[in-house]
């Protein structure tokens, strides 16, 4: 289980500004969540102090009862936490299969890396042997770096909108492959998202805003607040519209 307590992060400069505020989360075992809101919420900070990309000012992060609030980006990576990226890295001299190996270094009986392409919309024969560069587009970078991700043991896989760049199809297959870890691991899983289909996915959504989280409850209840508008970040009546458009009017 990953548990958040009270956890706040700051960024000092010339004015310095809080953009997670005092925030008490628990994460368990082979659930999916979804972390939705306005933009500018906090939904990606939020991913990324999870994975160690930044410290928190204050408050704790636990795994399995472990405080890993100090620990940095490897450390985490080590204990099982995966992190993909809104924008995937470039790898220039390494092939998407040699990538994929890495990934599954420590789980390779249990890995075909032509089965995880398929899973995210590529055909093996097409992408093993290409290069891990500027040759491959945003969403076919977008879709190997989550393949990367599934190839791991986790304990917890965060992925920040995972569906950007994705085509209808190969959304399709991903949503398939978020189902299929979930019934077959205890893989916690978090997905940063304004997607309503992605949101479908969800035993629990997690409603962010202004730094805060306002609401947490089962798939079902917050998404029918959100439809009715009787949902918001804000607990109140005073969110307009759904997914990326969507924002606090009142």
């Amino acid at each position: 289980m990953l548990q958040l307590q009270k956890v706040s992060l700051e960024i000092q400069g010339d004015i310095d500004f809080e953009i997670l505020k005092n925030i008490n989360l628990e994460f368990h075992e082979k659930k999916i969540y979804v972390v939705t809101g306005p933009n500018g919420g906090g939904k990606s900070s939020l991913a990324k102090t999870i994975m160690g990309v930044y410290n928190p000012t204050s408050g704790q992060i636990l795994l399995d009862g472990i405080d890993i609030t100090v620990k940095n980006i490897t450390d985490r990576a080590r204990l099982g936490i995966g992190y993909a990226f809104q924008s995937p890295p470039r790898f220039k001299g390494i092939k998407v299969k040699e990538l994929l190996k890495m990934a599954a270094s420590h789980n390779p009986e249990k890995v075909n890396i032509c089965d995880l392409l398929y899973d995210v919309g590529l055909c093996a024969q097409d992408y093993l042997n290409r290069d891990v560069d500027t040759s491959l587009s945003g969403g076919e970078m977008k879709r190997i770096e989550i393949a990367t991700v599934l190839a791991r043991n986790l304990k917890v896989a965060v992925f920040d909108e995972p569906e950007a760049g994705i085509d209808l199809w190969s959304f399709q297959k991903l949503a398939e492959t978020f189902k299929n870890i979930h019934s077959k691991y205890d893989t916690t899983i978090i997905l940063i998202s304004h997607q309503e289909r992605i949101m479908e996915l969800a035993d629990e959504i997690i409603i962010m805003s202004n730094g805060t989280v306002s609401a947490q409850s089962e798939r079902d209840i917050i998404l029918a607040g959100i439809m009715n508008n009787d949902s918001c970040a804000c607990s109140a009546k005073c969110v307009k519209g759904v997914g990326q458009n969507a924002e606090c009017v009142g």
